[in-house]
């Protein structure tokens, strides 16, 4: 499904795009699948009732981490993305030794309803569960068949350090890979898709080991828009805090959602 041949034939130009993006690096990538296949994956999606729970700065957002089990096309999807062969693509193209979460912890098939939105945030850095893997990369295939601006919901990225910051189109059959670091914002405007359309994601998370910790483990730092409500503020503030004691008590609800 996966389309192997036209990356492995364009490595040194995927990397030097990737490499020299700004505001930090990323790399688009359209028609990244086999277009019929592809859709026929989208026809096999249901509307979601599984609520993002780990989200709170998230508006009406859903997913389901097993996606592979709705269509043969989503499995082989799930498979590739989880593949070596695709590992060895991700390590050239960033210039590092990459590998996809062979359990996609966190990641999954992601739909975003009525007035969905994502705050500005900064991921995870260290996984929870394997304490010395790093996150490289968010891996992101959009599904938002005929899909155009006035639908809103384009992935906006930041660069925390200098402020510069971009809008990211995300039609049907693209393919955005994403740096992650201590700096990369990112998150999508309230969204104005037509009634039994969302904005739909398959989202992916590949990492580095490391032999010594770089940077305190955090979990999630949450940025709201400067009009946001005293409350919304506050909780942001806080938000790591609050969900690393959480986590210790309850676990994470996020990979839970089968």
């Amino acid at each position: 499904m996966i389309n192997f041949e036209y990356l492995e034939s364009n490595l040194d130009t995927l990397r030097l795009k990737y490499l020299t993006a700004q505001p930090f690096p990323h790399l688009i990538i359209d028609k990244f699948c086999d277009e019929e296949k592809l859709l026929r994956a989208y026809d096999s999606i249901p509307e979601l009732n599984n609520k993002s729970r780990d989200y709170a700065f998230a508006n009406n957002k859903f997913e389901k981490s097993n996606y592979k089990v709705l269509s043969p096309e989503l499995d082989e999807l799930h498979s590739e993305l989880l593949s070596e062969r695709f590992n060895k693509i991700l390590s050239y193209i960033t210039a590092k030794e990459i590998f996809v979460d062979p359990k996609n912890h966190g990641g999954g098939l992601h739909q975003g309803k009525k007035n969905s939105f994502l705050d500005m945030h900064l991921d995870f850095n260290y996984h929870p569960l394997n304490k010395n893997w790093y996150r490289e990369l968010n891996l992101l295939l959009y599904l938002n068949k005929d899909w155009t601006p006035e639908y809103k919901g384009g992935l906006r990225i930041k660069d925390l350090r200098t402020g510069n910051e971009d809008e990211l189109d995300v039609p049907f059959n693209r393919m955005i890979i994403q740096q992650c670091g201590p700096y990369t914002l990112h998150g999508y405007d309230m969204t104005n898709f037509p009634e039994g359309k969302y904005r739909t994601s398959i989202a992916t998370y590949a990492y580095q080991i490391h032999q010594h910790l770089i940077e305190s483990p955090r979990t999630t730092d949450w940025f709201p828009k400067e009009d946001a409500s005293f409350f919304k503020k506050q909780l942001a503030k806080n938000y790591n805090t609050l969900v690393s004691a959480k986590n210790k008590l309850f676990g994470s609800g996020t990979a839970k959602n089968q």
